[in-house]
């Protein structure tokens, strides 16, 4: 970017103490933050980001230049990026995430804890002098809507190109931002990012800087963010897990709300009827494939507010209402494909999108596995290295990510736009487990399904550094996101109901689009034809599809599934919502050791619940 297009917002390292002068704010909260920050990093140039057209386009060709990106055929792809990271900068680095609370009882178990204090000079130390030979960019967000009654604002401070242009696309940045937070002298989340890279004099520079030593840390009390030495997904851009779940759900405990990893859609029935669900499903389960179902059962329609992260407050009337913070998608590639999610694949091919860690394909396009039914006789893997099929390694990496607008979905949802959000019908919890869960099953009430949603477990994925295929309990696919501490989490969920008309309490259900056949194949087939789960909820709201009630709820009776259609009978829908004792017993056992760990903080309500449960059996 040419020094004409910085001015005035650009400060030489050399005026950085004059930077308020040249800042186009005069909110004070935020310019003696910018000042310190500035003094501590020490970058070659201060830039306050716009949020324009022209901005976009020269950081773009910027990070071209660097090797950072590379451009996309535009016929393809228009305006869209490919970007490669390091091979250690790959997913969620969740045994370097802190919630650095006061007191250590308030992170959890189910958080890495650190004294504050005693973090803070440790983060000091490594982010002394960390933008040297850099840009330090600061890009003033909003979480949601900037017109609703109480906007959540932050401001991410980083020295990579690439968060800038990735946050545009994710949140509501720039000019309009910091102009209304300068009106409202608001409060916002200061989230500090460095990819620990600093650049001496002369020195190159790498494609995808990084550092070795990477820390993703939260304070709740002061809601505040340091992030250091990764570039990569939600470990760089701040307002999405850092913000929108740790932050925000420390937030909402405070104020009465709930900050969750939810979806939300919008379900209209051949009556013309509409419905509003929300699902929590752990990262690479499906929440974007269901987001943006395709329903293969007709009369039925899907529209979409947003396919990972949920605000819920209860409205005038007690009802529980859905906000979608985000302003993108930023999505698994890899199972995305025309065949299994024809509308995300829609979206991206408008373009505007960045691509991480995909295969290049030999036109300038991009390609992952699940993409497309017929695999390409020839690519350039996420590593740039020569594929073809009878390569060993997969061409894209597991977690990489498409970066697409949201509103360039066909299918996104009027009511994306407004912010008082949509009142939900019913809450769904979902995980990839092999065996022992049904495809579906309905709560016997509101605390019966928050114990559902706090016994959640999975088979982990790629979206966390670590091992694949283990199980893990996921409280509401909240377990790497929670802000605090995992019993007084539940017991908000518990306590906030209180708040609500107790007739319009959304219906819970647990999913499992997952569950294997005694020979290995999936007992059900997925995809669009999870609209006919949808259907049988549905009917369940309102009293008319028939169910079979087993020990942990309700299940489909065999032939109140809508089968049109399909090639399956009704006695492989009994196997695919079987309740196996023997399988329930280990289970019963798994959650019983799961909840030895929440110690104290266990609410007593689900000390009962796993107790009725375990007598439900027994009888």
């Amino acid at each position: 970017m040419g020094d004409s297009a910085r001015q005035p917002l650009l400060a030489d390292r050399a005026t950085d103490r004059d930077a308020a002068s040249a800042a186009p704010t005069t909110h004070q909260g935020l310019l003696a933050w910018v000042e310190e920050t500035a003094a501590l990093t020490q970058p070659d140039r201060v830039y306050w980001v716009n949020g324009s057209e022209e901005e976009n386009h020269q950081l773009s060709d910027e990070l071209v230049s660097a090797g950072t990106f590379k451009r996309l055929n535009p016929e393809l792809f228009p305006n869209s990026f490919a970007a490669f990271s390091d091979p250690a900068d790959v997913a969620r680095v969740e045994e370097q995430t802190f919630i650095c609370s006061r007191n250590e009882r308030d992170a959890g178990f189910t958080n890495n804890w650190m004294d504050p204090d005693a973090m803070k000079e440790k983060l000091r130390g490594l982010f002394a002098g960390s933008m040297r030979g850099r840009t330090m960019y600061v890009i003033p967000f909003v979480m949601g809507h900037l017109d609703a009654p109480s906007p959540k604002f932050g401001v991410e401070i980083t020295d990579s190109a690439y968060v800038v242009t990735s946050m545009r696309i994710m949140a509501t940045i720039g000019t309009e931002v910091l102009d209304r937070m300068t009106e409202l002298n608001a409060d916002f989340v200061p989230a500090l990012h460095s990819v620990g890279a600093p650049l001496e004099p002369g020195q190159q520079d790498v494609a995808w800087p990084c550092n070795e030593e990477k820390w993703i840390v939260h304070f709740p009390e002061e809601r505040s963010i340091w992030s250091f030495g990764s570039g990569y997904g939600g470990n760089a851009l701040l307002g999405k897990k850092c913000y929108a779940l740790r932050i925000a759900s420390v937030m909402a405990r405070d104020e009465g709300w709930l900050a969750e990893h939810m979806l939300i859609l919008k379900l209209t029935s051949p009556q013309n009827k509409t419905y509003y669900l929300s699902a929590a499903f752990p990262s690479a389960c499906g929440k974007t494939n269901l987001a943006l179902l395709d329903p293969t059962i007709e009369g039925w329609k899907v529209e979409t507010l947003g396919d990972d992260i949920t605000w819920m407050r209860f409205g005038k009337e007690g009802e529980l209402r859905a906000v979608n913070p985000e302003a993108g998608l930023f999505g698994v590639a890899p199972g995305t494909g025309w065949h299994t999610n024809p509308n995300a694949m829609r979206a991206i091919a408008k373009g505007n999108s960045i691509f991480t860690n995909v295969a290049l394909t030999d036109d300038g396009g991009v390609w992952w596995e699940g993409m497309t039914e017929e695999v390409p006789a020839h690519l350039t893997d996420w590593q740039g290295n020569e594929w073809t099929p009878s390569s060993d390694a997969p061409a894209a990496h597991p977690n990489a990510r498409f970066c697409t607008p949201i509103d360039q979905i066909d299918m996104l949802a009027e009511e994306f736009n407004d912010p008082e959000g949509v009142e939900l019908s019913a809450i769904l919890f979902g995980g990839r487990r092999k065996t022992t869960v049904p495809l579906v099953t309905q709560s016997r009430d509101w605390t019966n399904g928050i114990f559902m949603g706090s016994t959640l477990s999975s088979e982990t994925t790629a979206a966390a550094a670590g091992a694949v295929g283990r199980v893990r309990r996921d409280p509401m696919a909240m377990l790497p996101f929670m802000g605090y501490d995992a019993g007084d989490y539940l017991s908000h969920w518990l306590k906030v109901s209180g708040q609500a008309n107790q007739e319009r309490l959304p219906k819970i259900f647990l999913v499992n689009w997952f569950r294997r056949t005694a020979d290995g194949g999936f007992a059900w087939p997925g995809f669009g034809d999870n609209s006919r789960v949808l259907k049988w909820i549905i009917e369940r709201l309102e009293g008319e599809a028939e169910a079979v009630e087993t020990p942990i709820g309700y299940v489909p009776a065999p032939d109140s599934l809508d089968l049109t259609g399909l090639d399956m009978a009704p006695q492989d829908v009994e196997q695919a919502v079987r309740v196996d004792a023997e399988e329930w017993a280990a289970e019963l056992e798994g959650i019983e050791q799961w909840y030895q760990q929440f110690g104290d903080s266990l609410p007593a309500e689900l000390s009962a619940e796993l107790q009725r449960l375990k007598e439900r059996f027994a009888a």
